[in-house]
């Protein structure tokens, strides 16, 4: 069974990042991408213009609709667009668990004969949190309240993924695990021909260096990770293993990034490859 992302985000219209970014990357890592669109973004490769966050009913909708008919596996929430809508989501989440059990571990539905349409599996499923508070063109995506709100939604996710700055608003990275989670603090933010990510739980510290691309190409980058770690552990793969595969991806749509757009441009997430490729042999 085809893993079942949900992804609770914003829209970038310029298609680098936010839910469009989310969707290509689950398409690409072989899950099936559902949203519930947070906030509606004008925004390109040189800037956001303008925000138009989606009342909170209506992102709630969305989430239940998808939840009561098709199921989920995974939850990827990024741009949350107001502190009441970051509540409700949480309030919602919780009240999902409680109806599955609230165990704090999981099994993917696609593992055993559960998870069918209209049916949730009976542990809990896995969250991954982006804090997103500013875009990569500097522009600020939550306010002060918004920010506060996400400690709810901490409190429920299973790895939070900040980068550096935004870590520092959050308090810290004991801060962040005082709430439960595991952190993924992303080191793309520090100087250096090299990236540092670290994975922080209870159990160990894992790392992840490889080099630096040059690229202002780079637009979606942290979208697009917690979104291949969320595609990842619907799956079934380990944390580790989905964080991994998640930075590889990034890797490779950074290489393969199309050049568009006179500011900080999208990556490639098809990599370079066209369906028509694989289809003229048959």
């Amino acid at each position: 069974m085809t893993a079942r992302v949900l992804i609770i985000a914003g829209s970038d219209s310029g298609g680098g990042a936010g839910i469009q970014a989310d969707i290509k990357t689950v398409t690409m890592l072989g899950g099936h991408a559902m949203t519930a669109v947070t906030a509606i973004t004008a925004q390109n490769t040189l800037g956001v213009q303008a925000v138009y966050p989606v009342p909170t009913d209506m992102v709630l909708a969305q989430i239940d609709s998808v939840v009561s008919d098709i199921g989920v596996d995974a939850v990827k929430i990024g741009m949350i667009g107001s502190a009441d809508t970051a509540n409700a989501v949480a309030d919602y989440l919780t009240s999902l668990f409680s109806r599955e059990g609230g165990s704090p571990d999981w099994t993917p539905a696609f593992a055993g004969e559960q998870g069918r349409a209209g049916h949730h599996h009976s542990a809990r499923i896995p969250i991954i949190f982006d804090p997103v508070m500013i875009a990569t063109s500097g522009s600020v995506l939550a306010d002060s309240d918004t920010i506060a709100a996400f400690t709810r939604l901490m409190r429920i996710a299973t790895l939070v993924t900040p980068n550096l700055p935004e870590l520092a608003a959050l308090g810290g990275e004991f801060a962040i695990r005082a709430l439960g989670p595991a952190v993924l603090v992303k080191g793309g933010h520090a100087e250096g021909p090299h990236i540092t990510d670290r994975l922080v739980t209870d159990a160990s510290e894992t790392r992840w260096t490889n080099p630096r691309i040059e690229t202002r190409h780079a637009h979606g980058t942290g979208c697009t990770l917690a979104s291949g770690i969320a595609t990842g552990l619907a799956q079934g793969l380990p944390l580790d293993a989905a964080i991994e595969r998640a930075i590889t991806f990034v890797r490779a749509a950074l290489a393969n990034a199309p050049g568009l757009g006179a500011g900080h441009g999208p990556m490639g997430h098809a990599l370079g490859n066209s369906p028509f490729d694989q289809l003229k042999d048959l």
